[in-house]
């Protein structure tokens, strides 16, 4: 398209004096000629200029990318825009790996389209910004999460929970474009632009590396905690400790809340209790479990395995709420009778909005909150895979794509 044009500018600059120098010299051309032969010429010359302004580069970039289901991730080049005036370009340094990456790559949720680049837990410098960008400046560290559009024009948009886009948010990959030019791919690649409504701003104070990982697990941990106001005075349980679990049980304990951690290997106790939980339960212990019967005000579910939801429901007081963030592959069953004596309740949560999401970024800044991550090399994602599935990760995989 950009060859096109700038091949039809050159003729139309040369055009004019082509024509007159060949038109015989025995006919005269009027000046009414000349005028209208001018002004033909340079409304093509406008539009040709206004063609070129419009068109936007794309630059290959290098990526990891799952070609089908069943193949392992390996080298795959993408294009990427070069930014539009209120795009922000940004030079991948880390990446987290979540277990939503492994799902779809494999196609297990449904709906991948392929080749897929897996990737939303992004921390990055500045590189380039458009014309009209107002909140980045070439060198600037900043993050993308786990989604970078949506509508703008629903309820949920202009309430900040563009998580909730009633036409779609545009997740950061696999996800449909909002301009119909294709799907996204994410951060498994030396680059991304974004528009710069969807890119946060990340604090210097903290190990990049460490951060990546709170643009999903801790957004997706903190938002439940603070829509149901948590803080001091309440009893919270996490279920599960793995990369959503720990940052559930660092988050809460900063917000002040009793923490107790709910897991059934006897093995996370010293971990659980080194990351800031007060109290360990072991679940198969029953009379541990007796213990702690009505015992909670809040359960923040982070496991993603089938498990019976009525178990943990005994474990909330009256007026007790437990929240989903795990998404096991099986329909749970829930007798009402189980919710109607104690007026508790179950409920699920995604991720938070972009103006949430910077909160808890800074939140993590400045009370020095990180998720624990393993750094690896690009190259070592698909037995970064293999090992997430055993649970054999403390407690977040994450790239440095230096590597790549």
């Amino acid at each position: 398209m950009l060859r096109i044009n700038m091949a039809l500018l050159f003729i139309l600059h040369t055009c004019p004096a082509i024509t007159l120098q060949s038109y015989p010299a025995s006919k005269k051309v009027t000046a009414n000629q000349l005028i209208i032969y001018y002004l033909v010429y340079q409304t093509f010359l406008a539009y040709i200029c206004c063609s070129i302004k419009n068109t936007y580069f794309m630059a290959s970039t290098k990526s990891y990318a799952a070609q089908n289901a069943t193949a392992a991730l390996a080298p795959w080049t993408i294009d990427r825009r070069d930014p539009k005036p209120h795009d922000v370009q940004i030079e991948i340094l880390y990446c987290g790996v979540c277990h939503s990456d492994l799902h779809t790559a494999r196609n297990e949720w449904g709906g991948t389209m392929y080749p897929c680049v897996p990737g939303h837990e992004i921390v990055g410098r500045v590189t380039a910004v458009g014309d009209h960008v107002k909140k980045y400046k070439v060198g600037d560290i900043a993050g993308v999460g786990c989604l970078v559009d949506s509508c703008r024009e629903c309820d949920n948009c202009k309430n900040d929970l563009e998580q909730f886009c009633s036409n779609g948010m545009v997740g950061t990959y696999n996800g449909q474009e909002k301009d119909g030019s294709g799907y996204t791919f994410g951060g498994y690649s030396k680059s991304i632009t974004v528009h710069e409504d969807f890119v946060l701003h990340i604090a210097d104070n903290l190990p990049l590396e460490a951060v990546a990982p709170l643009l999903c697990a801790g957004i997706t941990t903190y938002s439940p905690l603070r829509h149901w106001k948590i803080g001091k005075g309440h009893k919270v349980g996490v279920l599960g400790l793995g990369g959503l679990g720990h940052m559930g049980v660092k988050l809460a304990v900063a917000m002040g809340a009793e923490v107790t951690m709910l897991s059934h290997s006897a093995s996370k106790e010293t971990d659980a209790k080194r990351l800031g939980a007060h109290q360990f339960v072991l679940t198969s212990d029953a009379a541990q479990i007796k213990k702690v019967t009505g015992y909670f005000d809040f359960i923040l579910d982070t496991v993603s395995a089938d498990h019976d939801y009525n178990f943990y429901l005994g474990l909330l007081k009256t007026n007790g709420v437990m929240v989903c963030v795990g998404a096991p592959p099986s329909p749970a069953q829930v007798p009402a009778f189980n919710l109607i004596f104690g007026r508790k309740s179950i409920a699920g949560s995604l991720i938070g909005g972009i103006a949430e999401t910077q909160e808890m970024l800074d939140y993590c800044a400045k009370n020095n909150i990180v998720s624990d991550v393993e750094v690896i090399a690009i190259k070592d994602i698909n037995e970064a895979y293999e090992r997430m599935l055993k649970g054999d990760v403390r407690y977040r995989f994450v790239i440095d794509m230096a590597t790549l």
